[in-house]
C-alpha cells in the first residue's frame, strides 16, 4: 500500500510502498476512505510533540473514516464493508501504531464506532477529532442546556463546531474573534453576535463560556464576561500560562474547568448530530498526494476549516 511516512523533526514526510496490514487478535483492518489533517500532525513534525511518539518512521494521520476489510480473530461487533471511524487516542492510530496517511490502518476493535448511514466518510474524519474535541467542551464540560447563553472564544475549526454544538443544544451563542471574516461566518451559522472581545457581551448574562483560544487574556475575558455562578471552560492551549483575576473567580462563583480531546462516546454524540444535520465541519478536500503541502499550510497558519484527504475505493 501507498503511505507517507514521517522519518525524522523536520523532514518531508516520504512517500512510501508499505506491506498492507493485516489482522491480529482483536484488530480490525480498515480501508481509509478519509484522513483529516490536524496542527498535531504538525506538531509531532516540528519537534513540538515528537517525544509523544513511539517510534520513526511512523506513519501519521489519527482522524480516521474507512470501511472493514478484515476482522481479526475475537472480533465481534463488526463486519466486512462496515463503515467505521476511529476515535483519536495517544494509543491508536497515526499517534502509537500506523495511521490514515496510507491506503489501510491496522486498528484495535476497541478503539472504533460505528459511522451512520447518514455521514459522509468526509465529514466523519473530522468528527473522530475536533467533533468530539468541541463535543466534550460543550456537552460534557460546558453543560450547556436549553435556553442558556453561551459565549464562544475563537472560531476556528473547533470553535466553529462548538458553536453549532451549543446552538444544537438549544443554546443562544455569541462568538469572540478578531477575524472580522470570521465573525461574519459565525452569524451565517447562527450566532446571535459576534465581535472581537467576548466581554462585549458581558450584558447577556452568559452562563458559560468556552475558550477555544487559550491566548491568556482570552481566559480572562471569559472570567469577566461570565455571569456570577456561571461556568468557564479552558479548551484553547495557545499559552501555558494564563493570569486571571482571583478576586472575579471567587467574589462571581465561578466554576473554572478544562476539557481535553474527549472520550469514544462523545465522538458519537458529534457523529449524531451530524447524522442529524443539526452540525458540519468546514471541510477542504484534499486528495492524498496533497498531505504534505496541506501540512506545510497548516503549518504557516491562516488556514480556515479542516483539510481532509478523500481516498478513492481500492
Amino acid at each position: 500500500m501507498k503511505a507517507w511516512q514521517f522519518t525524522g523533526v523536520d523532514e518531508p514526510l516520504e512517500r512510501v510502498d508499505l506491506p498492507d496490514p493485516s489482522a491480529g487478535e482483536g484488530d480490525l483492518v480498515i480501508d481509509v476512505r478519509a484522513a483529516g489533517l490536524c496542527h498535531s500532525d504538525v506538531g509531532f513534525m516540528d519537534g513540538t510533540i515528537t517525544s509523544l511518539l513511539p517510534h520513526l518512521p511512523i506513519v501519521l494521520g489519527h482522524e480516521v473514516a474507512g470501511v472493514v476489510a478484515e476482522v481479526g480473530p475475537g472480533v465481534e461487533g463488526f463486519a466486512v464493508g462496515d463503515r467505521v471511524g476511529v476515535p483519536a487516542v495517544t494509543y491508536g492510530p497515526g499517534t502509537a501504531m500506523n495511521g490514515a496517511f496510507a491506503e489501510k490502518v491496522r486498528v484495535p476493535a476497541a478503539l472504533v464506532v460505528p459511522i451512520p448511514d447518514a455521514v459522509s466518510f468526509e465529514q466523519a474524519a473530522p468528527a473522530t477529532d475536533a467533533g468530539r474535541t468541541a463535543y466534550r467542551a460543550v456537552h460534557t464540560a460546558g453543560k450547556v442546556k436549553p435556553g442558556q447563553a453561551v459565549g464562544i472564544i475563537g472560531f476556528g475549526g473547533l470553535g466553529s463546531l462548538g458553536v453549532q454544538i451549543a446552538i444544537a443544544h438549544g443554546a443562544t451563542v455569541y462568538v469572540a474573534e478578531i477575524d472580522e471574516a470570521a465573525c461574519a461566518a459565525a452569524l451565517e451559522i447562527g450566532a446571535s453576535g459576534a465581535a472581537a472581545d467576548i466581554r462585549d457581551f458581558e450584558d447577556r448574562d452568559l452562563d458559560v463560556v468556552i475558550d477555544f483560544a487559550g491566548y491568556g487574556t482570552t481566559t480572562a475575558a471569559a472570567i469577566d464576561a461570565v455571569r456570577p455562578n456561571g461556568r468557564v471552560v479552558q479548551i484553547g492551549l495557545a499559552v501555558e500560562m494564563a493570569t486571571i483575576s482571583a478576586q472575579k473567580m471567587v467574589l462571581k462563583d465561578l466554576t473554572y474547568v478544562g476539557a481535553s480531546n474527549g472520550e469514544q462516546h462523545e465522538c458519537v454524540g458529534a457523529l449524531d448530530l451530524l447524522a442529524a444535520g443539526k452540525i458540519r465541519a468546514d471541510v477542504l478536500p484534499i486528495s492524498f498526494d496533497e498531505i504534505p503541502a496541506s501540512l506545510e499550510k497548516l503549518k504557516r497558519g491562516g488556514v480556515r476549516g479542516r483539510f481532509v484527504a478523500l481516498y478513492p475505493e481500492s
